[in-house]
């Protein structure tokens, strides 16, 4: 829909989930976990903020590329995730850096790895997904759009100042410290970030037969 009714004016900021396992989960790595999966069907959970969210469908792609299966576990929100996971009633999250890295911290949850395609400075000794997983990559994409019969002249200069607040030093810290990667770029860089993001999460969704509640 945001292709077919929305112009890409911009795009912001591209931010990584954070694995991160219940302490009693005799896992270590993400390996480890594949392999706890594979010998123990229908022992591992995970949970999510809701069907067919970013945190949803980055299990789903791990389930695939990893050839495993973990029983989806969906709630309202992620708080709520949260409180199960540190629990021990579901196993395995797929969270935002802002929900799991102080339970991590603490020493609650146990971050197995990052499903950016590079190391978060935040949690410099967790490895990615895709160390373990080759090709493995999830985010969440976020940006600006406009009505689609925005006049071009307006876009352009949207673009521009966009741009320009992501060079703002203290907007750039803040938004790296989110364990993000700033996505600068003209209209048509944003739009064909969004169109391969389409394509693969819908082919993850028909893989694993989600369907809208």
């Amino acid at each position: 829909m945001f292709l077919r009714d929305i112009a890409p004016v911009a795009g912001l900021i591209s931010l990584p989930f954070v694995m991160v396992v219940n302490p009693s989960v005799p896992a270590k790595t993400v390996a480890e976990l594949a392999a706890y999966a594979k010998a123990n069907p229908g022992k591992i959970s995970f949970g999510s903020p809701g069907i067919g969210t970013p945190g949803h469908v980055a299990g789903e792609l791990f389930k695939i590329m990893a050839g495993i299966e973990m029983i989806h576990v969906p709630y309202r929100g992620g708080g709520a995730v949260m409180s199960d996971l540190l629990g021990g009633q579901v196993q395995v999250f797929f969270g935002t850096t802002s929900l799991t890295v102080e339970q991590v911290t603490a020493g609650k949850l146990r971050a197995l790895a990052v499903t950016s395609a590079r190391r978060w400075e935040g949690l410099p000794d967790v490895p990615t997904v895709g160390d373990f997983v080759p090709g493995y990559e999830a985010t969440s994409l976020f940006g600006v759009g406009a009505p689609k019969a925005t006049p071009v002249g307006i876009i352009d200069r949207l673009n521009r100042e966009i741009n320009a607040a992501l060079e703002d030093p203290k907007l750039k810290t803040r938004l790296l410290e989110l364990g993000g990667t700033l996505l600068p770029g003209s209209p048509a860089d944003f739009g064909r970030l969004v169109a391969d993001d389409t394509e693969k999460w819908g082919k993850v969704i028909r893989a694993a037969n989600i369907k809208p509640q």
